[in-house]
Parts: structure tokens; sequence; C-alpha cells
């Protein structure tokens, strides 16, 4: 079995607090994934892109698997996250 190897992850202040977003574009070449995260407020005219993270297919991928089974996990100990719309007839979550 390979030897598996450790990575030191920085994590500073600014990203510490996090970027809220409630909205998310994802475009893509032959070469790479494009993910914005924005954040639309109600009654506001325009929105802007807060974060926009660039990545490989495969990394795409991998980051799918993981969320995958994250909201798995999440919704074993939570129960079931449910979208817009899903499980509640004629009731939207978010803002109109």
């Amino acid at each position: 079995m390979p030897e598996q190897k450790k990575i030191n992850i920085e994590l500073r202040d600014e990203e510490a607090e996090g970027i809220y977003a409630n909205f998310a574009v994802i475009t893509h070449s032959p070469a790479e994934f494009v993910v914005d995260f924005i954040r639309v407020l109600p009654g506001a005219k325009k929105s802007r892109v807060h974060a926009r993270v660039v990545m490989a297919p495969q990394n795409a991928k991998a980051l799918l698997k993981a969320l995958e089974g994250n909201i798995a996990r999440y919704e074993e100990k939570h129960g079931e996250i449910s979208t817009a719309g899903e499980n509640q007839p004629g009731k939207q979550i978010g803002f109109q």
C-alpha cells in the first residue's frame, strides 16, 4: 500500500470567515470547470460574483463525490434536505 503524503493546509483569517452565496453559476471548457458563487439579495437590481473557483474536470468530479457523501451523512443525521418546491408543493425556499 503506497504511503499517504500529508499536506499542511493554512486557513487565513480572511478565508475563515467564509463567503455567503445563495446562487452559483457553473461553466466549463474541455480543460476546466469554473464555479462562480453569487449573493442575490431581495430587491437588489444587480448581484456580483463574490468568489470564483476554477478546477480541473477530475477535481470537479472528486468535489461532486465528496459533496454527495457529505450530504448523505448530513441527511442520515438531520433528515432530508428539501430544495425549492420539493416535498412542499406551492412553497418556495428563499425569497421571490
